[in-house]
C-alpha cells in the first residue's frame, strides 16, 4: 500500500521538480481519501469537479460539505455544450441514445484543458475497481502534456472504509440508500451488491458500458 508518507514523498517530489499538480474527484465516499490526503499535504492543488448538471442533489451537497470540511480550492468545470442541446435528434437526451458522446461532452472535453495546463493529474483510481484500472501501473501518460499519477492503486475497498473510519470522514447521503457507485443521477442505479461482479456495475446499468471515458481515453494506449 502507498500510505500517506509515501504519497506525500511522491507530490513533493514533483514540486520540487517544478511540476504542477491537481487533481480530480467525483465526490463520492470513496473519493474522499485521496482529497482528505491532498489536503493534509497541499491545500492549494486545485480539485476538479466535473460539474454535468445530471449529479444527484446528495451529490452537490456533500460536495460542498467535503470541500469546506477539508479546505479545498474545488472548481466546477462544465460542458460548452448547454444541457439543453445534448439531445439527440429525436429529442431525447444523449444520456438514453449515445451515453458515450454524452460522458465526452461532459467530462472528456471539459477536463482536457487542464491537462494541457498542469503537469501532473493525480487520479484516485484503484486496480480493485474493474479489469481496466487493474491494468494501470502508477504512473501513465495522456494523450496531452499532463501525465497521470496513481497514489490510490494498490488501496483496497477494505483500506478506504478503514481510513474513513480512523478520521470519522461523512459519508455521502447515498451510501446509506444502497448506491454501489455514484455519478450522474440517469446512468446511475441502486443494485444489490450479489449483481454486482465489480463496483461499476451500478453505473450504466444495462449497457455495454462502466468507464466513462476519463479512464480509457485519456490515458496513452
Amino acid at each position: 500500500m502507498e500510505g500517506f508518507e509515501l504519497i506525500e514523498s511522491q507530490i513533493r517530489k514533483y514540486r520540487e521538480n517544478g511540476l504542477t499538480l491537481f487533481t480530480g474527484s467525483s465526490f463520492q465516499t470513496h473519493s474522499t481519501v485521496l482529497l482528505h490526503i491532498i489536503s493534509r499535504i497541499d491545500k492549494s492543488i486545485p480539485v476538479y469537479f466535473l460539474n454535468t448538471g445530471f449529479h444527484f442533489p446528495e451529490t452537490m451537497i456533500y460536495k460542498e460539505q467535503i470541500s469546506n470540511l477539508f479546505g479545498l480550492s474545488t472548481i466546477d468545470v462544465k460542458s460548452a455544450t448547454p444541457k439543453l442541446m445534448q439531445v439527440d435528434d429525436n429529442g431525447r437526451f444523449l444520456f438514453t441514445s449515445d451515453p458515450d458522446y454524452c460522458c465526452y461532452i461532459n467530462k472528456i472535453q471539459p477536463l482536457e484543458p487542464a491537462l494541457n495546463t498542469f503537469d501532473v493529474w493525480i487520479n484516485g483510481v484503484r486496480a480493485d475497481q474493474n479489469a481496466n484500472r487493474a491494468a494501470f501501473k502508477t504512473e501513465e501518460k495522456t494523450n496531452h502534456h499532463a501525465f497521470r499519477y496513481h497514489p490510490m492503486l494498490n488501496w483496497t475497498n477494505k483500506m478506504i472504509y478503514a481510513y474513513l473510519h480512523e478520521y470519522n470522514i461523512p459519508k455521502h447521503p447515498l451510501d446509506d440508500k444502497g448506491y454501489m457507485s455514484i455519478g450522474c443521477e440517469p446512468c446511475t442505479r441502486k443494485i444489490s451488491i450479489e449483481m454486482m461482479t465489480d463496483e461499476r456495475q451500478a453505473r450504466w446499468y444495462g449497457m455495454n458500458k462502466t468507464e466513462c471515458g476519463l479512464h480509457t481515453e485519456l490515458i496513452k494506449q
